[in-house]
């Protein structure tokens, strides 16, 4: 992993926190949390305050996200709210937190000046023991304190001067005015500047989680739809009668729910030409054949010429392979017609020739699942399924973890959005990608 840290193809983009002042605050959230406090007077963090020196520190990667629920944050300043998720068991963590920042900004700016904000995103489970406990998790709650106690001195703050105002003996008690005073010195003028967080509250909608090897969770009106693996506890057996089970391997029901739904951008000349998705995907595949069959392959300075060798020269393993052919047919079907007949298609390889719909609100989710089932295309994968790719990357021969890097280097990282946009269609930033 050292070599994708190198090329911040992982913890990239990070926030480096070494101010005094900003670590003793998180630290007094470490504790908060019965955790011991760093001992690094500089460490780096995300969006949600983790931070992967401290996680090696403590020799807990999961020191936020303890059972894989009600993940805990810390926020010691709004600039948190640009950085990326690096370490999450939920594919909208990251969308959650923005929805706090962007309804609780002004309370976030100004407690920040004095203090820090930590807590956890409830939900109403403890812990995650099969399917139904995800099913029960319909929105989250942001339970939100404050390392040197600047919200319950706001809260206090308030309803005495609730009290003051609507009690006719109010000014003659000494005590509370007193009291009022002191604690004004510390939170400043909270008519002025509320400190007290009231957007607390946010639906948990389409996801995909980590739990029990990757579940997909889609949400249509009142229906419910799992893609998992037909092996994970509680698979058609959670409410069978309000959600319906689809397992991972079948292909073409995938496909089906997920065209019925709008969710897919199928086959046409107007986006397959200008993307080259087909070309990019059949390149994928080529790559990975020679992972495949050539492991201990240098792929050191490889470029298209020698790309185009060596399939000339294994030209029967591709044949035999099929993918890249099937690429090939693809694009020759949509020169020819200006659109595919996915009925032509084996049900199989459906999902090859789509990505998810540009306007559709589950883009991002749709094609998490659509590179998780398309394992070969290590770009995608990067690019939705970060946690997939790093598991796989782990499995690769040393030779072809140095091609990887160097590609995605090259072509992903040198224009993110332009990428992104060509190929999926997909416009503007996204945090963890």
């Amino acid at each position: 992993m050292k070599r994708l840290e190198n090329s911040r193809l992982i913890f990239g983009s990070l926030l480096r926190i070494d101010a005094p002042h900003l670590v003793e605050r998180y630290n007094k959230a470490l504790i908060a949390f019965g955790l011991p406090a760093t001992e690094m007077k500089s460490f780096r963090i995300d969006m949600t305050g983790y931070s992967p020196e401290v996680a090696e520190e403590l020799g807990d990667q999961a020191y936020l996200d303890p059972n894989g629920v009600n993940r805990r944050f810390i926020i010691l300043t709004p600039e948190q709210e640009k950085l990326p998720v690096v370490h999450t068991q939920f594919s909208n963590t990251a969308g959650l937190m923005h929805e706090f920042f962007e309804g609780n900004r002004r309370v976030i700016s100004a407690v920040t000046i004095k203090d820090a904000l930590y807590g956890e995103i409830e939900e109403p489970v403890a812990v995650v023991n099969d399917i139904e406990d995800l099913l029960k998790i319909n929105e989250v709650t942001f339970r939100v304190l404050s390392a040197d106690g600047l919200l319950s001195k706001a809260t206090e703050l308030r309803m005495l001067a609730d009290t003051l105002t609507t009690s006719q003996d109010g000014w003659r008690d000494d005590d509370m005015l007193t009291r009022m005073v002191e604690l004004a010195q510390a939170t400043g003028d909270i008519r002025q500047n509320p400190l007290v967080p009231d957007k607390l509250v946010f639906p948990h909608l389409s996801y995909w989680t980590a739990h029990f090897g990757g579940i997909f969770l889609f949400h249509d009106d009142k229906a419910m739809t799992v893609i998992c693996d037909r092996e994970a506890p509680g698979f058609r057996r959670s409410r069978p009668w309000e959600v319906s089970y689809i397992d991972i391997a079948d292909h073409e029901r995938i496909f089906d729910y997920l065209a019925k739904t709008g969710r897919l951008e199928l086959p046409q000349a107007s986006w397959v030409e200008r993307s080259g998705l087909y070309i990019h995907r059949g390149i994928m595949a080529v790559h990975d054949l020679i992972r495949r069959t050539a492991p201990d392959l240098d792929l050191t300075g490889v470029d298209a010429v020698w790309l185009q060798t060596w399939m000339q020269r294994n030209a029967r393993t591709i044949a035999e392979d099929g993918l890249y052919p099937f690429f090939q047919e693809a694009l020759r079907m949509i020169e020819l017609g200006g659109h595919i007949r996915m009925s032509e298609i084996a049900p199989s390889r459906r999902l090859l020739l789509v990505r998810a719909d540009p306007t559709h609100e589950d883009k991002w989710l749709v094609n998490r699942l659509i590179a998780r089932i398309s394992p070969f295309d290590f770009v995608s994968r990067f690019i939705f399924d970060k946690q997939g790719f790093y598991e796989a990357y782990g499995t690769y021969p040393e030779y072809y973890r140095r091609h990887v890097v160097a590609y995605l280097t090259n072509t992903y990282l040198a224009d993110k959005t332009a990428l992104r946009a060509r190929l999926y269609g997909i416009d503007g930033a996204r945090d963890d990608a």
